[in-house]
Parts: C-alpha cells; structure tokens; sequence
C-alpha cells in the first residue's frame, strides 16, 4: 500500500515524499487506517519496522483536520522506555510539525526540571516524555493532561520490564478524557504484564501482530562463529571490522570495561571508534550517539544500554562479541541493522562461555543454524553436545546391576580360595547369605570403619 493512497492530510503525505517514501512497511498499512478511524490500537511489530511513522503520521493527521477537545493541556502524549528513543522520536516528530502551527515538547529525566516546567506551560500540542519524568510533573501539576486525545505507549514491554507499570497507570487515571485513543506497542503482546496493562488502558482495540518476537528478520543475515577463547574472537572482530563493506557498526560487549578498551584499541589502529555504556552520565551518553550518528566515528562499542531505541540507518553490521544473557535481548540487538528496508548482517562470535546463552536463543527461534568458518580463522571448538541417556535393551544389563553382579562375582571368587572344610562349615545363616550375595541384589555388608579408613575418606579420594 502507498502513503498516497491513504485519506490523510496533504502536508503529511508531502513529507512523505519529501522523504522518498512511497511503500508503507507491514506495520504501517495495517495500522494506520484502524488509528485514522479512531480505534484504539494494540500493536506486535518487530525492531525496525516502521512503527513510529505508524504512530506520529495519523497523530498528525488527527491534530492538523481537527479542534482540540481542551486548550489546557498538550493533545498528545508520546512515552518512550528511554531517552534516546524518546530523541528519535521527537526529530521526527518535529520533521513532521515543521511549517504548521502545531508546537511540540520532549520532556527527559536527567535533564534541568525548571526549564521543562517553563517549557510546558507554553502548552505544547504534543508532548514527548519518559515516564518516570512525566510522572514527576504530574506529581507537580506542572501542567494538565484531562485534555489528551491520543497517548502512544512505545515499546510497552520495555517500559514496563523497567519498573515502569505504576506510572503508566498514574498518567492512564490522570488522561482520563472519555475520547481519548490509545495507541501501545510492543515487541510483543504475549507479555503477562502488557497483557494486563492492556486490558487496563484499551477500549475495544485492534489487536495486530507483525510476525513473532522469534522470527528471523528478513533484511538480516545473521552469521554464527565458534571461537576457541578471547583471543580467537578477537582476532575474528579484527578480519570483520577491517572489512571495507559496511558503513557502520555497532559491537555488543558484555562490561563497561571491554568498551573502553577496544575502543581504544581500534582508535589506535585508525578505525575510529566510540564506546557507549549505562555507567556513563547522560550528557555523556548524547555526546557519543550523537557523534556516531553524525558518522564520526565508524564503530560503536557498547553495552545492552544501546540494545533498544537507537535508530542509527547507517549500522550495516552488528556483531555479539559476548551474547546476551537473555535471547529476547538478541532480536532487538540484531534490529539495530537492517532497518527502513536497508540489508544488515549480525555476526555472532560462540565461545564455550556463550553456549549456554547461544542454545537458548535456539530454543526461542525454534531453528538450526550453519557455523560459518573463515579461512586462517578456525577453531578447535566445536560446541558441547548435550548428554545422552543410554536405552537399555532387554540383552543388556543396566549398570547397577551391573556393579552388584561385579560385587557378587568378587565374593564368590574369595569365597573359592576357601578350603572344602572350610566351606562344609558355611550353614546356618552365613551359608544362608552366601547363596544370596551370588544374585547380585543382596545389600553389601561392610565392616566397621578402621582409623585408617577414615583417613583415607579425608585424604580427598571420596567424590564431590
């Protein structure tokens, strides 16, 4: 479906154009007309798919055909899980209200709280925000939100993984307008806690679901190395990085410590490099993106702090030096790339430390995968096969039988070296227990433990 297709505002599909989109992705054509009809929504789509022109452009549109239902208070609400998402959004957001009368405000914790309320008061139309700073300003009748006609949840599941249900719920009672649409999206809806919230928040609404939080996306090629050690992957990220065709690339490591460090050391190779971590203070955290999305830099080290909420289109690479300790992590991750229809590649470098994270992302995409080798390059590992359970055939004797039976030949064997007088003696109940140990099922008897017994117990030769 093509944008000009849609029954939307002129100055909306000039910016489309503008843009030189013409095709809606997946999640756009069958999001925006149920938004533009006003219904409210409950939408799965994958990382990079489009969803926030799914979102902003029948915002738009609402707000450029129609009067405000309040003029107390901003008419739309956007909420993002994290200040660097919740910055995207917003340049969006302002490419698409420039040359209108609609004014629009990014509200972020971290950042000086006077201004914001200074900000407010000018009573923006659309207002961008991270919860928990909005609930601060709630909190603080820094302005009022009864006139809200529309409140976008991006990235539900995110927000609410971060510990940010209560105040969804806070600023839900307090956009309390009896028209208001909602609109949430997610990664996906099979979630307990967006469950409820949407049940909590949604009138009636359509349920639409992009593919599965499992499914590969068709834009990336994913590419799976096995490493012997950290020095084996290191000398694998140095043949990738050194590689002439991608543009950009970001680099997941597990510490704040590897960023520092290999950022350093590619910097002292000339291959400039930037490193991004959740320790950083956040106008140190601008900085940096800002700089790598300006395209001063080639390659981005970071942690997690970068796996959600940046849309950087220039990223044709991704690599997981270490894996994520959750797979769900991996696919958003991996959506760093391969974003607006470009290709990507996600390269992921399995040590034997990783296996454990790698089998479990297996389990969640329900798929094989072929290990990629290159020349010069290989290692000796070759991954850790699972335990197998041996079946036991009528023919063939389990082993605790096995060593019982062995226990019982034992004795036979000591009983034999025995004269025949002696063994003319053996009645009554030691004759009785004799014919029994032969079986192999009679309990062992064992005599009391000597000093030199426990010794040898001590001395380390019991199992662990």
């Amino acid at each position: 479906m093509r944008f000009d297709e849609l029954t939307m505002h002129k100055r909306l599909k000039e910016a489309m154009a503008h843009l030189n989109y013409t095709e809606m992705t997946e999640v756009q054509a069958q999001t925006i007309p149920y938004a533009l009809i006003g219904r409210d929504l409950a939408v799965a789509s994958k990382t990079g798919s489009g969803k926030t022109l799914a979102y902003l452009l029948p915002l738009m549109h609402r707000l450029l055909t129609s009067r405000a239902l309040s003029t107390r208070g901003p008419r739309a609400l956007i909420l993002a899980p994290t200040r660097e998402l919740a910055k995207q959004v917003y340049a969006q957001l302002r490419f698409l209200v420039a040359g209108t009368q609609i004014h629009c405000s990014l509200v972020l914790g971290g950042e000086n709280f006077n201004d914001q309320i200074k900000a407010l008061r000018k009573t923006p139309q659309v207002l961008v925000a991270t919860p928990g700073r909005l609930v601060n300003h709630l909190q603080a009748r820094s302005f009022l939100f009864d006139g809200v006609e529309i409140l976008v949840l991006d990235e539900a599941d995110r927000m609410l993984d971060l510990g940010f249900a209560d105040a969804l719920k806070q600023i839900h009672t307090a956009a309390s307008h009896r028209l208001r649409q909602t609109w949430l999206f997610s990664a996906t809806l099979h979630h307990q806690a967006v469950e409820m919230l949407s049940g909590y928040i949604l009138k009636a609404p359509q349920t639409i679901s992009i593919g599965e939080m499992h499914a590969v996306h068709a834009d990336i090629k994913e590419v799976f190395h096995l490493c012997d050690h950290l020095d084996h992957k290191r000398a694998l990220l140095q043949h990738l990085l050194s590689q002439p065709d991608y543009q950009q690339a970001i680099v997941f490591v597990a510490t704040r410590d590897d960023t520092d460090k290999l950022a350093a050391q590619y910097n002292e190779q000339k291959i400039p490099a930037l490193a991004l971590s959740g320790d950083m203070k956040q106008n140190q955290r601008n900085q940096v993106i800002d700089q790598f999305s300006r395209g001063h830099a080639k390659v981005l080290f970071t942690t997690d702090v970068a796996a959600r909420g940046l849309d950087l289109l220039h990223v044709s690479l991704v690599v997981n030096f270490d894996m994520p300790k959750l797979p769900e992590e991996y696919i958003h991750r991996i959506g760093r790339t391969g974003r607006a229809g470009n290709q990507g590649t996600a390269v992921s470098l399995i040590s034997p430390k990783d296996w454990n994270s790698f089998q479990g992302l297996l389990a969640l995409q329900r798929r094989e995968v072929i290990f990629s080798i290159i020349e010069g390059l290989e290692g000796k590992f070759k991954g850790v096969l699972a335990p197998q359970k041996k079946r036991f055939s009528g023919k063939e004797q389990h082993p605790l039988s096995a060593a019982k039976n062995a226990q019982a030949k034992r004795k036979v064997n000591k009983s034999s070296s025995k004269t025949g007088a002696d063994m003319k003696k053996g009645t009554g109940r030691n004759a009785e227990a004799f014919v029994r140990d032969t079986d192999g099922f009679a309990p062992l008897r064992r005599k009391a433990p000597t000093e030199a017994s426990y010794i040898e117990t001590d001395s380390g030769n019991e199992p662990e």
